[in-house]
């Protein structure tokens, strides 16, 4: 096993039996030792009398300021209870052993001192821990032993300066990580009971281990890289870990916390997520990566955005010197995308990273203009395998999109829409009414939008539905957009709305809504026109009693479209018009009209309202002229009839000549004219003729 790690560290284990090798062949410490003879023996007892003592006061300085408990357990994460890892056992005195005990201090020999220590420093000290560039496929060491510096014959600093200084236990704890990290950096003979104290350490005082090696080692050296993964290889340790690190990382783009001994050095958000990227790699470390994985993922996400649009100049220094260390991607951003990719695999998500990536997503994630396009993509290839998980995440992207003056917050606010269906809205449901209504008002077009999804899944909800009376305005407005899609998911929210049969339609919004979905009836887009023929239909039945009156002209208008419509190709559409058709004359209170439509006897129908209002007749006509320039010839064919009707009332009115004229002219822009439209060409020319005759003018040809 040592022979991994030739270059790195030596331990030394203070046991009575083989002699150290000479300075001069320090490769034969990596080899198995056959036992010697007495007289070698006897020739090193001294200098395993002097290590022994080193040895016995480094324990009894950490016995004094570090309380040592007899059996860790785990610890209640704000996400959720982690199960025993087994990386803890080792840390652990045999049964019936006692840490506190002089045996298992003092005596290196002890089991437990030995055996722990190596498979720790084994595991923390691999060499061929490499940092993974899934962009190039390249693989990148953190660190490289042929061109790492080795010091030798240089000793470690000491420790006595503790047993003797005046300040409090928990002050020292900064100082006694940068010991240890200087130690171990300096690659020669350590104690092996380094890794223990330095996990004692992080669990008596997480914060100040954290920052302080943050401070002491920003771009994460091998000595650093080897506590980190010390500390990923107990799972206790590391779900105490974890939130400073979190902490840091979501302060961008400089955290500011004093450690005990008063140091409060900016340190910066992308460091940690150097330490965090150490740890995730570590095999044993993913079940209290579980608990906080939710806050991870926001944190690395924040880093992706935020460093794919703004980078300040102290990030870039910093990340320059990270990349010319360990050969990391060129941008953060990037490096920030490998961190992610790795979080997801060790949540078994393997297969979601290949879908993303096949889709281009990764790519689309690197750039300012596309970001909120590929979160969207990872919500829902997240959402199929993650759904707890994606719940999680939302809530900490609500903490995040509830500021004032949110920053980056498109690529979040994506997320959260893709993941809304998935919430519990009783337990968030007020926060995210209250920011997508925020949004439904933003000037950018891709936020209003993503508002817009966001209201078409709550209004699905009858307690969400029941508070978004106050949005009616700004949703008849958005019905005049050009954007179909927008319009469409207006009309989404309304029809989802008033599905609630508690709900009314107040006598100020009535008229309103009514006007702006009559231009939609001849909408390009057949979901939208069928969705405004609905909801027309809807605003009759439940509007106020108040609001019927003002209603009524606009009704009124309505039945000309409705009563083509009725011929349209698509039968939904059809249907729709017909059944809308006699919910107005029904509203309207003509019984007559209705008993008419109930047997399909729509040119009798026409008739009877014309001769109901002969006054009208011109403006009808104009009402059925864009109808003969349609693309379907069952609405050219609908029109003409129309028209035939109408005409014999307008004889006398004074505008009879100019509308038989428009109306000439609409017919003859029929490319393939039906029978009805060829008799109505002579029924109108022959009545134009009559006209100039009679008033002394030539007959013009149209």
């Amino acid at each position: 096993m040592a022979g991994r790690f030739r270059g790195l560290f030596k331990v030394f284990r203070g046991k009575k039996g083989p002699g150290a090798a000479p300075a001069q062949q320090p490769e034969e410490l990596e080899q198995f030792q056959p036992q010697q003879d007495d007289a070698a023996l006897d020739r090193t007892q001294e200098q395993d009398h002097a290590h022994g003592h080193f040895q016995r006061r480094t324990a009894q300085m950490f016995r004094k300021f570090i309380r040592i408990r007899r059996g860790k357990t785990s610890t209640t994460a704000t996400e959720g209870t982690a199960e025993p890892d087994s990386g803890l056992t080792e840390l652990q005195a045999e049964p019936g052993v006692s840490t506190d005990s002089p045996e298992c201090s003092e005596d290196s020999d002890s089991p437990m001192n030995d055996h722990t220590a190596k498979t720790l420093m084994d595991v923390a000290g691999t060499e061929d821990m490499a940092i993974t560039n899934t962009d190039t496929r390249e693989t990148q060491g953190i660190a490289n032993p042929d061109t790492t510096p080795t010091p030798t014959g240089i000793h470690a600093p000491e420790l006595d300066f503790f047993e003797e200084s005046a300040v409090s236990p928990q002050q020292q704890v900064p100082a006694m990580v940068r010991n240890i990290h200087q130690r171990l950096g300096f690659h020669v003979t350590v104690d092996a009971r380094l890794p223990i104290n330095l996990l004692r350490l992080a669990e008596e005082h997480p914060a100040d281990v954290v920052l302080t090696l943050l401070r002491c080692a920003p771009s994460c050296d091998r000595a650093a890289t080897m506590m980190w993964r010390l500390i990923g290889l107990s799972a206790s340790t590391l779900e105490k870990v974890l939130p400073t690190l979190l902490c840091v990382m979501e302060d961008w783009p400089l955290h500011s916390m004093s450690t005990s001994d008063g140091d409060d050095t900016p340190v910066l958000a992308l460091a940690a997520t150097l330490a965090l990227w150490v740890i995730v790699q570590v095999p044993r470390c993913h079940e209290a990566m579980n608990l906080y994985s939710s806050r991870i993922f926001v944190a690395l996400l924040s880093h992706v955005v935020i460093t794919t649009q703004q980078t300040p100049e102290e990030v870039d220094h910093f990340w320059r010197a990270c990349r010319e260390e360990h050969g990391l991607p060129t941008n953060p951003n990037r490096f920030a995308v490998q961190a992610m990719k790795a979080l997801l695999c060790q949540l078994r998500c393997d297969n979601e990273v290949v879908a993303v990536e096949r889709k281009r997503g990764w790519d689309t994630l690197l750039c300012a203009d596309t970001q909120h396009y590929a979160v969207g993509l990872l919500a829902r290839e997240m959402r199929q395998v993650l759904m707890p998980l994606c719940s999680r995440i939302t809530l900490h992207l609500l903490r995040l999109l509830s500021r004032e003056e949110p920053r980056w917050d498109l690529p979040f606010l994506a997320f959260l829409v893709e993941v809304l269906e998935c919430l519990d809205l009783r337990e968030c449901g007020d926060s995210v009414l209250e920011m997508m209504s925020r949004y439904l008002l933003s000037e950018c077009r891709q936020r209003c939008r993503l508002a817009l999804r966001g209201l078409v899944v709550l209004s699905k909800d009858p307690a969400m539905a029941r508070r978004m009376g106050s949005l009616s305005q700004r949703l008849v407005e958005l019905l005049d957009d050009a954007d179909g899609e927008v319009v469409r998911m207006s009309l989404s929210v309304f029809m989802n709305v008033l599905e609630n049969k508690d709900i009314l339609v107040s006598s100020t919004t009535a008229p309103k809504l009514a006007e702006a979905l009559l231009p939609l009836f001849a909408n390009d887009n057949s979901h939208v026109q069928l969705l405004s023929i609905h909801l027309f239909s809807k605003v009759m039945e439940l509007v106020v009693e108040e609001g019927k009156k003002p209603l009524k002209t606009i009704v009124n208008q309505s039945l000309y479209p409705l009563l083509i419509y009725g011929d349209d190709e698509n039968w939904r559409v059809a249907k729709a018009s017909r059944e809308t058709l006699i919910c107005a004359a029904k509203f309207l209170k003509r019984t007559d009209l209705e008993q008419l439509l109930k047997k399909d006897q729509r040119l009798k129908f026409a008739e009877c309202l014309l001769a109901a209002d002969r006054s009208r007749a011109a403006e009808l006509l104009h009402q059925a002229l864009p109808f003969v320039g349609s693309p379907q010839e069952s609405l050219r064919e609908a029109a003409a009839r129309f028209m035939a009707t109408a005409r014999v009332l307008l004889r006398g009115q004074k505008e009879e000549l100019q509308v038989l004229s428009e109306a000439l002219q609409a017919l003859r822009r029929d490319d393939s004219p039906s029978q009805t439209n060829i008799v109505v060409q002579e029924i109108f020319n022959k009545r134009a003729a009559e006209l100039r005759s009679s008033a002394g003018s030539e007959p013009e040809s149209l």
